[in-house]
């Protein structure tokens, strides 16, 4: 939890955007692998951040640390990231809805194949709290097989929280079948393909 909460608060890590922190534990070592989508200005010159980090870890859990910084690849594909920059933005009191409407046209440009961005709180300085939501493509949250992600964050404003979640459809998770050995040969009968022949 302390980990958690002081990789948050942090405003140097908050500007290099660490959607996920993993923490696995061996004895007396504590492994911390931070997924972020600016690796670079995370590590610094010379790695001089990261040891920084380290250092300042291991004082608040009195424990030997060990770093790792994984890239995330798709920073706009990523729920939490979004989520996060939508709330940054609202902070700057931009106007709601043309923002929620830019980056659910954002994400599905990139290649989602649906996307919902949910605001909830006193939107527009309402006097009685709402929701209000931007749905596009498809999103489909009653089936495994719908590579779902999910991510939320507040942004504070001068009239109170606003809680903004997001829901990214990546596509569909298709579990490979295997193939019988008598079946695959029908298989090669049919189209005339010769099967391989192993050595040895």
């Amino acid at each position: 939890y302390k980990i958690r909460q002081y990789v948050k608060s942090n405003p140097e890590l908050h500007s290099a955007g660490i959607p996920k922190v993993e923490i696995e534990r061996s004895g007396d070592l504590v492994r911390l692998i931070l997924h972020t989508a600016s690796p670079g200005m995370l590590i610094g010159k010379r790695g001089k951040n990261v040891e920084k980090l380290t250092e300042d870890i291991e004082k608040l859990i009195s424990k030997k640390v060990e770093l790792k910084i994984e890239e995330v690849k798709d920073p706009l594909l990523n729920a939490q990231l979004t989520a996060e920059a939508i709330a940054e933005q609202l902070e700057k009191r931009a106007q709601f809805r043309r923002l929620l409407r830019k980056f659910a046209e954002t994400i599905i440009d990139e290649g989602a194949q649906g996307v919902k961005i949910q605001l909830s709180g006193r939107i527009g300085g309402a006097e009685i709290a709402r929701s209000s939501a931007i749905i596009l493509g498809k999103l489909p949250l009653h089936t495994f097989r719908a590579d779902i992600d999910y991510g939320f964050s507040d942004a504070i404003i001068s009239k109170g929280v606003l809680g903004v979640k997001v829901w990214i459809n990546k596509g569909e998770i298709i579990p490979q079948r295997k193939v019988k050995k008598e079946t695959q040969n029908e298989i090669d009968a049919q189209t005339g393909q010769v099967p391989e022949v192993t050595k040895g």
